[in-house]
């Protein structure tokens, strides 16, 4: 079979990619040339076509193995691979070091320069470091408005939000944010916001009191698919990240608190607007995990999420940054 030159598998540009996987018990590998899992069911093995150049990242949870051959076929294709434990939810290692979800980025193309310098260029200035983590806040409040008032929320999934008073937690956030004057103080508004944003959507649906729990420590589905789906936006996150060459360490926010903290940033801009709000409608649908990551995958693609991310980054980085010379 005549072998594929690596520029014929990145055609489909990144943001346009249809495809997260999240892959257990299964082994991966290349058969005739595709990339596949490989699953046993009964006394039968059943192979599943992974169709890598419009996939934009696959995360492996508990009981999988993948070959060489694989990943050199997935470096190809712009392919990123997170590790991660059951559900998608973090995994945790034998020894003290706790890794949330470790990524494995393709090494096989040059990537650009232009907005790694100009992130660089203001990314140790405190103050302008300050400004970008102001900016991607208000992006993320943006993406909130637009998605939990949208028709098709309301349509689709009867997610009737009682609007004056979303409106007016935004509204109060973005007024807090112009008085923020480190990030600590940003990330406080942060879990401010999303105190009532938890209390928000568990009202809209009906689904009791609710507390929420991290680290997959919550045993509640809502608690459960929130997790879920977080990962699946840190996969997305990762994607942006390395589509545009920043390394994950150089975050605006999350930086002294999370090794690989940009990543963190960047799915916080969708994760409120598109996850929160599917975890509380799936948990009372009764839906399975793999309904529920249906859900996000679908929404994500909808709401061109990825997109999102780059653009964020792409506009951060002109507003505050500069190329160096």
């Amino acid at each position: 079979m005549k072998s594929l030159k690596s520029s014929d598998l990145k055609t489909i540009l990144h943001s346009k990619r249809a495809n997260i996987y999240y892959l257990e018990h299964c082994r991966i590998l290349v058969n005739g040339g595709r990339v596949e899992y490989l699953t046993d069911q009964s006394k039968q093995s059943l192979y599943w076509n992974i169709p890598i150049a419009n996939t934009t990242c696959l995360l492996l949870g508990t009981g999988t193995s993948i070959t060489q051959a694989v990943m050199r076929e997935l470096a190809k294709a712009g392919v990123l691979v997170g590790f991660c434990g059951g559900g998608g939810t973090p995994l945790f290692s034998a020894s003290e070091v706790q890794v949330d979800v470790a990524w494995l980025a393709p090494q096989s193309e040059y990537r650009p320069t232009e907005y790694l310098q100009r992130w660089v260029s203001f990314w140790f200035k405190d103050d302008k470091r300050l400004a970008a983590a102001k900016l991607f806040q208000l992006i993320r409040l943006g993406q909130i408005e637009k998605h939990w008032l949208s028709a098709r929320m309301k349509r689709e999934n009867n997610f009737q939000i009682n609007k004056p008073q979303l409106e007016s937690l935004l509204q109060t956030i973005r007024s807090a944010l112009d008085h923020c004057k480190n990030t600590n103080e940003v990330l406080a508004q942060e879990a401010r916001l999303a105190k009532v944003l938890y209390k928000l959507a568990a009202n809209t649906v009906s689904y009791g009191k609710f507390t929420r729990s991290h680290q997959s420590s919550g045993t509640d589905f809502a608690n459960r698919f929130l997790d879920h789906g977080n990962y699946l936006a840190y996969g997305l996150g990762a994607t942006a990240a390395w589509v545009l060459g920043l390394p994950h360490g150089l975050a605006v926010l999350h930086g002294k608190t999370r090794r690989g903290g940009l990543v963190f940033d960047l799915a916080d801009l969708v994760k409120d607007a598109l996850v929160l709000p599917q975890a509380f409608i799936a948990a009372m649908a009764g839906d399975s995990e793999q309904d529920f990551r249906h859900r996000c995958i679908e929404n994500f693609n909808r709401s061109e999420a990825l997109d999102v991310m780059i653009e964020s980054i792409k506009s951060v980085s002109l507003d505050l940054g500069e190329v160096l010379k």
